[in-house]
């Protein structure tokens, strides 16, 4: 969708192509900010906001190769930056940027060995509370997120997911393994690294 073709239209300021973005990046983008700016609902309006002008600003640097079936990587990255602005504005969350930053390093390393290194099946040892199951959901990449939602939250089955996405049944079952074993890793991560202050200001 936001392919070299969509790029030249959003350059050109086609109020379609932007239209298009926004309408992809608002939802994905607040459930990814939202923790990360302290659960503050003003400041990641803000910030959601400021990310979206920052992408439209810098139109002629996306690389449509790298993410045009996925956007919210690009997007992603531009919001690091606007958050780490918002947050040096607000004196008590100083702590929460450096938690966060440390946060990155861990989902980075996580994420980049789980195509091909096992996990244990009992890592979640604890409990879950909703707002670290919510975190957690908020951090995944988008494709872990949106295949554990169409399993565990609209009970769709295996059948029904791989004909949404137009794929075969053992490529479904082979994603959620995956995400189970991404949502496993994070959870615990944010459990190392964020404290009750963090989630809850």
């Amino acid at each position: 969708m936001f392919d070299a073709a969509w790029k030249v239209r959003a350059t050109d300021g086609d109020e379609q192509a932007m239209r298009e973005l926004v309408d992809a990046a608002l939802e994905p983008l607040f459930r990814f900010c939202f923790y990360r700016v302290g659960r503050n609902r003003h400041l990641c309006e803000e910030v959601v906001q400021e990310t979206i002008l920052r992408a439209i600003a810098e139109l002629p640097n996306y690389q449509p190769e790298r993410s045009a079936d996925n956007v919210l990587p690009w997007l992603t990255g531009l919001a690091r930056n606007e958050i780490r602005r918002a947050l040096s504005r607000e004196p008590a969350t100083t702590s929460l940027e450096t938690i966060w930053a440390k946060m990155d390093e861990d989902l980075r390393t996580i994420f980049s060995r789980l195509e091909s290194s096992p996990l244990a099946d009992d890592v979640l040892a604890r409990e879950e509370t909703r707002e670290m199951v919510n975190a957690t959901m908020s951090q995944l990449p988008q494709h872990y997120r949106e295949a554990l939602e169409a399993k565990y939250v609209s009970r769709q089955s295996v059948r029904d997911i791989a004909t949404q996405r137009s794929t075969s049944e053992k490529a479904v079952e082979s994603l959620l393994t995956r995400a189970r074993r991404a949502f496993r890793e994070t959870f615990l991560a944010l459990a190392r690294n964020l404290n009750t202050e963090a989630l809850n200001p």
